[in-house]
């Protein structure tokens, strides 16, 4: 029998514990390849009329809320760090890609637009050294769920930060407190859920010194991304502004889906036949057969003199879609994302008729990036810190994509008219959002072609190629 001991290099506990993970997710997996090859399970009848009208709402759904926050975090993109000079600093971009943040800060980012903060957190790391021999910085993306920070009421600095998650492998709950220079880790006393209890008696203190894990970072190590926070208000997702508009949207599928189901099915009325009744054994109460039934391969029929049949006029469901229509605008237009997403009626349109859409979004994004700058020079600066390098990051320069969509044409229009009136290279090339290390390569390149042209013009006073002096002294004219 395997040993199902919960230890870290107990190969059988790893192997039952993954192996049962893959088996959970089979079916899943299983139904999303068969959405992507077009062959679903098929429509079945539900078992009950409960079951039957939960999965008619569930159909109405349609989630514009996703739209909105994905809106603006596919116009959110770090593109790396420069110092205060604007040279691309060499120190911040090997961290930064050795911690991935070129993709992993969208996970902070969709974070921040979906739940409302989102968070990093700076320590050492356990495996990389820098070549003063203390550990490498270690940046990871957290979620909001296992983070939270506390704010000093009179400075609006950050003043004590909490981290915590549930480590699925041992059962327990952990924790850790973090201050300017020290830190306190924690446990609880038993095993638990992924739902952690937060009773005075529920915690016990894991530290080896009473006085906590003292760090050398001058700042606290967890960062909070929040999205626009008003002054004295808690920071809400970028959609909170519309979410009774979603749910009225939602209400206005259901109600279509209905008025649809009854029109592709229309109801039937009879006049003028005359019911069986009798009388049911069980309740006594008088009951009339029904032998109409509605279906695709019925035919009814009736012995009655003037008996006549019909069935009732389709619903018209220009009313719903013309109010589905609205409503997505509003939504759109109130959360300030560009309702060109929602091209039903846009034909042809223009670059500058994009540009004149977007106005309001990119103005947003900015405001998110002025907001995100300062945590990431915060994250770099504590980078710094535990690298042991003495540059003060906190006066780095943040750059970032242009939040605008812009034509490589335009783009290409604009870097020529720039360089005609005298523009260095490497401004060009950040115009045009090429990120710090790209710059550095583009200027080097252009330096080196330049050089190379230099060296091939003939040196001040050669002779030309046309008058090459002779062997006796005199010109021989080409």
């Amino acid at each position: 029998m395997l040993d199902e001991t919960p230890e870290i290099d107990n190969p059988d506990f790893w192997l039952l514990r993954l192996g049962r993970r893959l088996r959970k997710r089979q079916g899943q997996l299983d139904e999303w390849w068969s959405y992507y090859r077009g062959r679903p399970q098929l429509p079945v009848l539900p078992k009950n009329a409960e079951q039957a009208f939960l999965d008619f709402q569930r159909k109405a759904r349609t989630n514009f809320c996703g739209l909105i926050a994905n809106a603006s975090v596919h116009r959110l993109l770090a593109l790396g760090v420069t110092g205060p000079d604007g040279e691309p600093d060499l120190q911040a971009s090997r961290w930064w890609q050795a911690n991935r943040l070129d993709s992993r800060q969208k996970l902070v980012w969709r974070m921040a637009m979906a739940q409302s903060a989102g968070y990093m957190l700076v320590g050492a790391h356990p495996k990389r050294t820098e070549d003063n021999g203390r550990p490498s910085p270690l940046i990871t993306m957290e979620h909001p769920s296992e983070c939270i920070v506390e704010y000093d009421p009179e400075t609006g600095e950050p003043l004590v930060g909490l981290k915590v998650w549930h480590d699925d492998i041992t059962g327990y709950g952990h924790a850790r407190v973090f201050f300017d220079d020290t830190s306190f880790p924690y446990r609880t006393r038993q095993r638990t859920g992924a739902r952690l209890p937060w009773g005075p008696d529920s915690w016990e203190y894991t530290g080896t010194a009473d006085s906590g894990d003292v760090h050398d970072l001058g700042a606290m190590q967890l960062v909070e991304f929040a999205r626009m926070p008003d002054l004295g208000e808690d920071p809400e997702p970028e959609f909170a502004g519309v979410v009774d508009i979603q749910d009225r949207l939602n209400l206005g599928i259901l109600n279509r889906m209905a008025a649809s189901r009854f029109s592709g099915f229309r109801q039937k009325w009879i006049k003028g036949h005359k019911f069986a009744k009798r009388t049911d054994p069980v309740t006594g109460m008088t009951v009339v057969d029904q032998p109409f039934v509605p279906s695709p391969s019925a035919v009814w029929a009736s012995e009655g003199e003037n008996t006549q049949f019909g069935q009732l006029d389709a619903t018209d469901l220009s009313g719903f879609l013309k109010e589905h229509a609205s409503d997505v605008r509003d939504m759109l237009t109130i959360s300030q994302t560009p309702t060109y997403l929602y091209a039903t009626d846009l034909v042809n349109i223009s670059a500058d008729t994009i540009g004149a859409l977007d106005i309001l979004h990119v103005a947003k994004v900015r405001e998110h990036i002025a907001s995100f700058t300062e945590g990431l020079e915060s994250v770099l600066a504590l980078a710094a810190a535990q690298a042991g390098v003495p540059e003060d990051y906190t006066e780095a320069e943040v750059r970032w994509a242009n939040p605008a969509h812009v034509t490589m044409a335009v783009k290409a229009d604009a870097a020529t008219k720039l360089k005609s009136i005298g523009y260095p290279l490497d401004v060009i090339a950040e115009e045009l959002d090429e990120s710090p290390a790209r710059v550095r390569r583009i200027v080097a390149g252009a330096a080196s072609q330049a050089l190379l042209a230099a060296s091939l013009l003939p040196a001040p006073g050669a002779p030309s190629a046309g008058n090459v002096p002779d062997s006796g002294g005199g010109a021989v004219d080409g």
